[in-house]
């Protein structure tokens, strides 16, 4: 009984730790697809201050990140290319669909474009706007952060 009781005790401390590290080191992926992703682009910038949150240094290689950010129209055509930057990142990754077009396919109700990244990958923070505003990504950010906070080692997908 009583090394179950540490057992659960380590658990925690270790998920605490790991967590804290992992929601102050979130390395987003290079990726834009339409006008949202220059709204992504902004938030980098002095004035918005991703750098607080860990998450300023947009990596090049799917290999390197751990957050990836679908901001705006994501066509079948392109679809094939999101999946397989999907399954390259390392596990635990993170998916946050950032504008209506990336929730839902906004405005594009036509067959060449895909109604809501969620039905092809798991997404963990939808941010709607078209588009969104750079403080709406940091938000979705701080969402996440909180999401990961709550992560147990138990849990991993």
């Amino acid at each position: 009984m009583g090394i179950e009781s540490n057992l659960g005790i380590v658990t925690t401390c270790l998920d605490k730790i790991v967590n804290w590290a992992r929601k102050n080191s979130l390395w987003p992926m290079t990726f834009g697809l339409a006008c949202c992703a220059l709204e992504m682009m902004v938030t980098v910038s002095a004035r918005h201050d991703i750098a607080r949150f860990g998450a300023e240094v947009y990596r090049g290689s799917p290999r390197q990140a751990d957050l990836l950010i679908v901001p705006g129209t994501l066509t079948k055509k392109m679809l094939p290319m999101v999946l397989r930057l999907y399954e390259q990142m390392p596990e635990p990754k993170w998916v946050i669909a950032y504008g209506n077009c990336a929730c839902t396919g906004g405005v594009f109700r036509t067959y060449s474009v895909v109604q809501g990244i969620d039905l092809y990958i798991p997404v963990d923070v939808y941010m709607a706007g078209c588009p969104p505003k750079p403080e709406s990504l940091l938000t979705a950010i701080i969402k996440l952060r909180e999401k990961i906070d709550k992560e147990s080692l138990k849990d991993r997908r």
